[in-house]
Protein backbone atom coordinates (compact mmCIF):
# COMPACT_ATOMS: atom_id res chain seq x y z
CA UNK A 1 0.00 0.00 0.00
CA UNK A 2 1.35 3.45 -1.41
CA UNK A 3 0.10 6.65 0.15
CA UNK A 4 1.30 10.62 0.34
CA UNK A 5 4.13 12.10 1.62
CA UNK A 6 1.50 14.22 3.33
CA UNK A 7 -0.90 11.32 5.17
CA UNK A 8 0.48 9.82 8.44
CA UNK A 9 1.83 6.59 8.59
CA UNK A 10 -0.76 5.49 10.99
CA UNK A 11 -3.07 5.52 8.40
CA UNK A 12 -1.88 3.23 6.20
CA UNK A 13 -0.56 0.64 8.90
CA UNK A 14 -4.04 0.28 10.35
CA UNK A 15 -4.83 -1.02 6.68
CA UNK A 16 -1.85 -3.40 6.34
CA UNK A 17 -3.13 -5.05 10.01
CA UNK A 18 -6.75 -5.59 9.10
CA UNK A 19 -5.34 -7.66 6.07
CA UNK A 20 -2.05 -9.24 7.31
CA UNK A 21 -1.58 -12.18 9.55
CA UNK A 22 -1.24 -11.40 13.09
CA UNK A 23 2.60 -10.77 14.33
CA UNK A 24 4.00 -12.29 17.51
CA UNK A 25 5.41 -8.58 18.58
CA UNK A 26 4.76 -5.34 17.04
CA UNK A 27 7.32 -2.82 17.34
CA UNK A 28 7.32 0.58 16.80
CA UNK A 29 7.51 4.59 17.47
CA UNK A 30 5.32 6.94 19.15
CA UNK A 31 3.86 8.04 15.53
CA UNK A 32 1.82 4.32 16.21
CA UNK A 33 0.80 5.11 19.67
CA UNK A 34 -3.12 5.35 19.65
CA UNK A 35 -5.75 3.30 21.16
CA UNK A 36 -7.37 1.42 18.57
CA UNK A 37 -4.06 0.00 17.25
CA UNK A 38 -2.96 -1.29 20.79
CA UNK A 39 -7.00 -2.72 20.90
CA UNK A 40 -6.42 -4.34 17.78
CA UNK A 41 -3.12 -5.90 18.42
CA UNK A 42 -4.09 -7.06 21.33
CA UNK A 43 -7.12 -8.88 20.62
CA UNK A 44 -4.89 -10.66 17.81
CA UNK A 45 -2.76 -11.68 20.30
CA UNK A 46 0.34 -9.97 19.57
CA UNK A 47 2.47 -8.10 22.19
CA UNK A 48 2.88 -4.58 21.26
CA UNK A 49 6.14 -2.61 22.09
CA UNK A 50 5.50 0.87 20.81
CA UNK A 51 7.02 4.31 22.72
CA UNK A 52 4.82 6.24 24.30
CA UNK A 53 3.46 9.50 23.42
CA UNK A 54 4.78 11.94 26.41
CA UNK A 55 0.90 13.56 26.32
CA UNK A 56 -0.81 10.33 27.18
CA UNK A 57 -2.45 10.25 30.58
CA UNK A 58 -2.59 6.61 30.76
CA UNK A 59 0.32 4.58 30.31
CA UNK A 60 0.08 1.18 28.74
CA UNK A 61 2.74 -1.10 29.66
CA UNK A 62 6.49 -0.68 27.63
CA UNK A 63 9.55 -3.09 27.16
CA UNK A 64 12.32 -1.12 26.80
CA UNK A 65 14.65 -4.00 26.07
CA UNK A 66 12.56 -5.05 23.06
CA UNK A 67 12.00 -1.83 21.56
CA UNK A 68 15.89 -1.66 20.47
CA UNK A 69 15.27 -4.50 18.48
CA UNK A 70 13.64 -1.41 16.45
CA UNK A 71 17.10 -0.03 15.44
CA UNK A 72 17.81 -3.02 13.07
CA UNK A 73 14.49 -1.42 10.86
CA UNK A 74 15.98 2.38 11.26
CA UNK A 75 19.37 0.96 10.15
CA UNK A 76 17.90 -0.96 6.98
CA UNK A 77 15.81 2.21 5.87
CA UNK A 78 18.68 4.40 6.09
CA UNK A 79 20.82 1.97 3.70
CA UNK A 80 18.11 2.16 1.37
CA UNK A 81 17.71 5.88 1.67
CA UNK A 82 21.38 5.81 0.10
CA UNK A 83 19.32 5.21 -3.13
CA UNK A 84 18.67 8.73 -4.06
CA UNK A 85 15.66 8.20 -6.32
CA UNK A 86 14.45 6.03 -3.31
CA UNK A 87 14.53 8.45 -1.00
CA UNK A 88 12.96 11.50 -2.83
CA UNK A 89 10.53 9.09 -5.16
CA UNK A 90 11.07 10.47 -7.91
CA UNK A 91 8.94 7.93 -9.58
CA UNK A 92 5.47 9.28 -10.61
CA UNK A 93 3.66 5.80 -10.78
CA UNK A 94 3.29 3.65 -7.54
CA UNK A 95 4.43 0.45 -9.76
CA UNK A 96 7.64 2.51 -10.75
CA UNK A 97 7.93 3.16 -7.69
CA UNK A 98 7.67 -0.19 -5.88
CA UNK A 99 10.52 -1.71 -8.62
CA UNK A 100 12.54 1.37 -7.53
CA UNK A 101 12.27 -0.19 -4.17
CA UNK A 102 12.68 -3.96 -5.11
CA UNK A 103 15.56 -3.36 -7.10
CA UNK A 104 17.05 -1.19 -4.07
CA UNK A 105 16.73 -4.13 -1.39
CA UNK A 106 18.09 -6.11 -3.68
CA UNK A 107 21.19 -4.68 -4.54
CA UNK A 108 21.88 -3.64 -0.79
CA UNK A 109 21.08 -6.44 0.79
CA UNK A 110 22.36 -8.63 -1.33
CA UNK A 111 26.18 -7.02 -1.36
CA UNK A 112 25.93 -5.81 2.20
Amino acid sequence: MLTGGNIADITGARHLLAVSPAPGCFIADKAYDADDVRAFLAQQGTKVVISLMPTRTRKPDFDPVAYRMRNGIERAFCKLKDWRAFATRYDTLARNFLSAICLAVAITFWIK
